[in-house]
């Protein structure tokens, strides 16, 4: 074999890199979930929350993040899972996502965040029908790695505008019309 037909045969073999993408992948329920690293506004631990009442459960309330009140779920509880009592490794992503009325920041509230991975496009298979414990249309795909399967998760479609809204509440009161007389 020339050296050109070699060339020609180890750059077939090579990864494409333009097609990497980075995600931060976190612990739920002792699987692994990712999530685009461009959503990520930043990472912190437990801190206090302040419950808002008459709020789907899910919806643990709000936080105080540098003057900027931003509302916190525990995905925990969104996905059906059971509720476990939080820990020094329980950590709340805040998130940027879109919403009807434009981007909206959120924090979510994980068992425990790992670490930032690099996938090939090319290794994230397109959502099961079937398999998870959550509906697949929370789910962009499925990603190989060396040693597990790792659950992309569509954060843009955790979270419904009705939910965002507190339950559907409109946002003004009806108005009542006087009885015509």
């Amino acid at each position: 074999m020339s050296q050109a037909e070699l060339n020609e045969a180890s750059s077939s073999l090579s990864v494409d890199h333009s097609q990497d993408m980075k995600f931060l992948r976190f612990e739920l329920a002792g699987e692994f979930y990712g999530l685009d690293i461009l959503k990520i506004m930043e990472i912190n631990g437990m801190m206090d929350i302040t419950a808002v009442p008459q709020t789907p459960q899910f919806l643990r309330g709000l936080i105080n993040l540098r003057g900027k009140v931003i509302p916190v779920i525990d995905l925990r509880l969104k996905f059906g899972l059971p509720e476990e009592a939080y820990t020094e490794r329980t950590s709340i992503i805040v998130i940027e996502f879109q919403t009807v009325t434009g981007p909206t920041q959120m924090g979510i509230v994980v068992d425990r965040v790992s670490e930032v991975i690099t996938i090939n496009k090319a290794d994230i298979d397109p959502a099961p029908e079937f398999g998870t414990r959550l509906r697949s249309e929370y789910i962009k795909g499925m990603a190989k790695t060396k040693t597990q399967v790792l659950i992309i998760l569509d954060i843009d479609l955790i979270l419904t505008d009705e939910e965002l809204t507190f339950g559907g509440r409109p946002d003004a009161p009806e108005t009542e019309t006087p009885d015509a007389q």
